[in-house]
């Protein structure tokens, strides 16, 4: 008779079923301890309710009657239902000076995790104000540094909602090695991972320059306050009284310093717009952006395109309007608004695909390039080669800003900034010359010799060294010091000089535009050009990295 062989596994099985049935015939029953597994989820629960109070009652309380949500509130406004997972909520400070032993809330004053965004994965983290005022501890510094290196790992952008009382003092230099820790992650995910902050309350001392590093800054009318120094300091360096709004509103950094790119009138706006932009762009270096379909005809032309540049080439328009027209759905997601508004910089989308638009604006400064509005363009540009984003660049244009402020400002300097990052941007770029493309400023809006791949040019376009009248001046000087009527002779010049170089076709003769076209055909041209772009592939030369004129 065959033996039958059995594994270790089932004679252990054999042996638990007997041992079993054993003790059952004996009355003896096998059962878990309930009482005190309850016990610990009952720990758990009540742990876990005082992570959700955060500062407490009161401290809420407060934080509403200011005009704020608190962090809890903002992350469920912000991100999709039920989408949010925290990460170490239980952690604590290790700090005992200053009776900081007595003052241990859990989380350490920022909430961490991760969510999904319009079903796209992002990790954020959101400072807590009703804990211990928001401020930066070591372990509140480790735990934003944690969700850093999460993203940089999972290729995911970073969202901060900042509202924190700035470094803790009662952690002296403990702190403030949170801050280095932060800014560092902040540089490695430049240009690896969008990077996004949301300013909702004071962001004030050290505390500045995270959000400065990152790609983009909200700030909320009447509660956004970012300053190097507070009107206290500011006073007793200067003498000069102040406020906090006036120093470090959310005003002044959308309209006069540039540090926000974004204004809302409220914290649910500022979402929205978290929401909007992220639509636009990729979640890392390595993809492109999403593709949407906007439904709108990519053959669709705008009749009213061919007479929206006016005949008079010293009156404005808006470019907008031109830039609306063309993209789909007119749908145009606007950056730095506020900010040097002889450009315009911002997202749309051409067949569903992210384009970055650059324009001059013929509105404000008749669009000419001035110090802000270098930084501007050069800003936007780099931002967009480092996510894949094509360039599309409307031109009108009469040159670089003249001036002593200029000039003593560094007007050469910040110009350069322009040439710099088109020169070196790989992504599809295309121009449409709109109307006056003149000196330096033609060459650094996108020109073919700077490296990009189409040029188009409206009939409208005036391509030259300089204006007309500007040119005469200079041709004919002695000629007008010794004429009667210099004005008549001024007027007659300009107009020859323009009938030989204000058009498009010695640079279309020359090769430096590929088509003129119509302007109501801009659409359906930057589609199809941009289709064959696609797969564009261009290798810099190998560096470590170049130099651009900061």
């Amino acid at each position: 008779m065959d033996k039958e062989i059995i594994s270790m596994e089932e004679i252990l099985v054999l042996l638990l079923i007997e041992i079993t049935d054993h003790l059952f015939i004996r009355g003896v029953v096998i059962m878990t301890d309930d009482r005190k597994i309850s016990d610990l989820i009952r720990k758990l629960r009540e742990e876990k309710k005082k992570v959700l109070e955060g500062g407490g009652e009161e401290r809420i309380k407060t934080q509403h009657a200011k005009g704020k949500l608190t962090a809890r509130e903002r992350i469920n406004l912000l991100v999709d239902e039920d989408s949010f997972i925290e990460i170490n909520p239980f952690v604590k400070h290790r700090i005992n000076w200053f009776n900081m032993d007595k003052k241990r809330y859990p989380g350490d004053g920022v909430i961490t995790g991760f969510a999904k965004i319009n079903g796209r994965l992002v990790y954020l983290y959101a400072q807590d104000f009703t804990v211990i005022g928001g401020s930066l501890g070591e372990m509140h510094g480790k735990k934003i540094a944690k969700i850093y290196d999460l993203a940089l790992k999972n290729g995911m952008p970073v969202i901060g909602l900042i509202d924190s009382g700035g470094a803790r003092i009662q952690e002296g230099v403990i702190s403030l090695s949170g801050y280095g820790e932060i800014f560092y992650r902040n540089v490695m995910a430049s240009g690896v991972i969008p990077q996004i902050s949301v300013i909702l309350g004071p962001c004030a001392g050290g505390a500045v320059y995270s959000p400065a590093l990152t790609d983009f800054i909200i700030v909320v009318e009447k509660i956004s306050y970012m300053f190097v120094t507070g009107p206290q300091v500011t006073k007793e360096a200067t003498g000069l009284e102040t406020t906090f709004e006036e120093l470090g509103g959310a005003r002044v950094h959308a309209e006069k310093s540039g540090v926000a790119h974004f204004i809302a009138s409220s914290e649910e706006e500022a979402f929205m717009i978290v929401r909007e932009l992220l639509s636009y762009l990729p979640s890392n270096n390595m993809e492109d952006p999403p593709i949407v379909d906007t439904g709108d005809d990519i053959n669709r032309m705008d009749e009213e395109l061919n007479s929206i540049i006016p005949d008079d080439p010293n009156k404005p328009y808006d470019v907008k309007d031109v830039i609306l027209r063309i993209v789909d759905n007119s749908e145009f997601l606007e950056v730095q608004s506020l900010f040097a508004p002889n450009a315009v910089v911002g997202f749309a989308r051409l067949n569903g695909r992210t384009v970055g638009i650059i324009a001059n604006q013929p509105n404000y400064l008749a669009g000419a390039l001035d110090i802000d509005a270098s930084d501007k363009i050069a800003r936007f540009i780099r931002f967009c080669d480092s996510f894949n984003i094509p360039l599309v660049t409307f031109v009108d244009t009469p040159g670089f800003l003249p001036g002593i402020d200029q000039e003593q400002g560094g007007i050469i300097r910040h110009g350069a900034k322009i040439l710099y990052a088109y020169s070196e941007a790989t992504v599809p770029k295309i121009t449409v010359i709109l109307r006056k493309a003149y000196g330096g400023a033609y060459i650094g809006m996108s020109s073919l010799h700077l490296g990009t791949d189409y040029v188009f040019a409206w009939p409208t376009a005036e391509i030259a060294v300089m204006g007309p009248r500007a040119a005469a001046r200079i041709l004919y000087k002695k000629q007008l010091a010794s004429i009667e009527d210099p004005e008549k002779f001024l007027e007659s010049t300009s107009k020859e000089y323009a009938d030989l170089f204000a058009n498009p076709y010695i640079a279309a003769e020359m090769g430096y535009v590929q088509d003129i076209i119509e302007p109501k055909e801009t659409r359906p041209r930057l589609i199809k050009v941009l289709e064959t772009l696609e797969n564009k592939r261009e290798n810099l030369p190998l560096k470590k990295h170049g130099n651009i004129p900061l």
